[in-house]
């Protein structure tokens, strides 16, 4: 395996500027931040706080996937919001894919996201 493997998926958006979808180094894979883009129209999904993160995890999932791993051995998420007040219906969802032993996770309330997004989740996890 070579020191830094790109992992790309049809299954997720594709790269809106010069980064990978995920890095597969050693025994781990760092996930770049996944907005609510759907992956076929390239659009950010209709609806409020709770449908965008439903996208953002399912893109997530898929690049997971494509690198081998999945949400069961993610061990960190770096989580954005454009407003902390949307945390609630945000924690609803994301607590459906981390229902048992659940990463460490940081949230933090951020000024913009790309494309107008409300939110944005990033990852690390382990490759077994």
């Amino acid at each position: 395996m070579a020191i830094n493997e790109v992992i790309s998926t049809e299954r997720a958006p594709a790269a809106i500027g010069p980064y990978s979808q995920a890095i597969k180094s050693a025994n781990f894979v760092f996930t770049a931040g996944q907005i609510p883009l759907d992956p076929t129209s390239g659009e950010i999904v209709a609806g409020g706080i709770a449908e965008q993160t439903e996208r953002v995890m399912k893109n997530l999932a898929a690049v997971l996937e494509a690198a081998g791993t999945s949400f069961d051995q993610v061990v960190k998420t770096t989580c954005f919001l454009a407003n902390l007040d949307d945390f609630p219906a945000f924690n609803e969802v994301y607590a459906h894919y981390f229902s048992a032993n659940p990463p460490a996770r940081s949230t933090v309330q951020v000024a913009k996201l790309p494309r107008e997004s409300l939110v944005e989740v990033e990852c690390v996890a382990t490759v077994k």
